[in-house]
């Protein structure tokens, strides 16, 4: 604790704020504006750019890092037609924090998007009625109101930097999750790792700590029945709104898609797709399923507990397995070596630890879906079965799972994709020979064979693409 007070501390928690507040900042504007032009104004196209805008979180970081790097790089397009860079990429804050906001502030969006399109308007109509101007009307009234949103979609995006590793790693800024991962992979000192990893658990309850004590203090609640959208005509705005968000979409996804493209057909033409290659898909297909499906298993249990049955011991299990997805992958890797090299050393490392660490982290993603297609169960219909003569399993199987699947398979396809583009935990944890794409993205793009990384890092953002439509079109 001394050294690492004296040597490394002061340094890695001004990074890791100075990092979390940029990205959050920037996030909460750009997703906050985004999500008001599409639902809330005339733009051009608007139902289309509500879904294309939301694109960005199929993109892994780390792939999207790639993509830049390809660009902006030392040995990247532009230097290689200029001779010169804009500015640099490496152990740079404004990269770094470039990179992880094009790709999280879609967090905001989608959340604060969603509570515009269920506000009523009414409001807006009364402090207008009271001289309130319509810009100014927006400011004191809906902006307030979309504080919760917009603090919830803050907390995501500050959990999110707090947990990354591939992107930050590869543009080499060193956060608390890099520092652990290197503490373990290239000192092999777990002391100093673990003490890292108290640090940041502490960092990262005391943003929960913030954040639930700002919903305790401030209550929002609405008594208008009558919801409508209200259009506000951008006028001679429009032109530079319709030019943003194109820039925006075109940052966070045509750009870094296009560079990776053009990489893959590069890669290809070099051997990339050779048989270690399908060996390294089905490694990822293999781990994504098993976890995938174990999550949508235990998932039905815990929610019909806590929803049904609600008691101290069914809300004290759902909060445990909602914890997992506050703690950075990197500390549950750590964590369970720990347990399982000192108490079950026959399972360390095996593939059971690696899909063990993929269901912890994702395990909270198959909740949340599951909750929300629970709640539209009427609870009636689980009397209704009991009276007709059905027993608790044969209710589960014929009344509840038929109407809860649409739900409970959104939520597996989130888990899978998630478990697809895991990255820290799968490298500490994967046996030896064992690897996957997002694990052979990083370590042939951290070694420089950028035509061997693109296809990999395309497969994994083509996949999360896929599963993200699925979940848009459920909910």
């Amino acid at each position: 604790w001394r050294r690492l007070f004296d040597e490394r501390l002061p340094a890695l928690l001004w990074n890791t704020g100075l990092l979390t507040v940029c990205v959050t900042s920037a996030s909460v504007v750009i997703g906050t504006l985004l999500a008001f032009l599409v639902v809330r104004t005339d733009l051009p196209g608007a139902r289309r750019w509500r879904w294309l805008l939301a694109l960005p979180l199929a993109v892994p970081p780390y792939a999207g890092a790639l993509g830049f790097v390809l660009i902006f790089g030392p040995r990247g397009m532009i230097g290689e037609l200029t001779g010169w860079s804009f500015f640099p990429v490496y152990e740079s804050l404004f990269f770094t924090s470039f990179v992880l906001t094009v790709f999280r502030y879609p967090y905001v969006y989608l959340i604060v998007m969603a509570l515009l399109r269920r506000m009523s308007n009414s409001y807006e109509e009364t402090a207008r009625s009271c001289g309130l101007s319509h810009p100014k009307a927006l400011l004191k009234v809906t902006l307030p109101m979309l504080r919760p949103a917009i603090g919830a979609g803050a907390l995501l995006v500050a959990f999110c930097v707090l947990s990354d590793f591939g992107a930050v790693a590869m543009l080499r800024y060193e956060t608390f999750v890099s520092a652990i991962y290197y503490q373990i992979e290239g000192r092999f000192d777990r002391s100093a790792a673990a003490v890292l990893s108290a640090v940041l658990i502490v960092i990262t309850l005391g943003l929960l700590w913030i954040e639930r004590r700002g919903r305790r203090t401030r209550r929002y609640s609405s008594t208008a029945e009558r919801t409508f959208i209200d259009t506000v005509p951008l006028g001679r705005w429009k032109p530079p709104a319709v030019v943003f968000v194109v820039f925006v979409f075109s940052l966070a996804v045509l750009l870094p898609v296009a560079i990776l493209c053009y990489w893959s057909f590069s890669g290809i033409r070099s051997g990339a797709l050779s048989s270690r290659f399908f060996v390294y898909i089905f490694n990822s297909l293999t781990v994504a399923t098993v976890v995938s499906v174990v999550c949508m298993v235990f998932m039905l249990p815990v929610v019909y507990l806590r929803s049904r049955y609600p008691s101290v011991f069914s809300r004290v299990i759902s909060q445990i397995c909602f914890a997992g997805y506050a703690i950075p992958g990197v500390i549950v890797a750590l964590g369970m070596i720990f347990v399982f090299h000192r108490l079950l050393p026959w399972l360390y490392p095996t593939l059971a630890m690696v899909a063990l660490a993929h269901f912890v982290r994702f395990l909270p993603q198959a909740l949340g879906a599951g909750e929300s297609a629970l709640a539209r169960v009427p609870p009636a219909l689980d009397e209704a079965a009991r009276s007709l003569g059905a027993g608790p399993f044969g209710m589960m199987g014929r009344v509840i799972f038929p109407m809860m699947l649409p739900g409970i398979l959104a939520g597996g396809a989130l888990v899978f994709v998630s478990s697809l583009k895991e990255l820290p935990a799968t490298l500490l944890l994967r046996p030896p020979g064992f690897d996957t794409l997002s694990v052979r993205v990083w370590i042939e793009a951290s070694e420089g064979f950028y035509g061997r990384a693109a296809p990999g890092a395309l497969l994994i953002i083509i996949a999360s693409a896929l599963a993200l439509k699925l979940m848009l079109d459920r909910s």
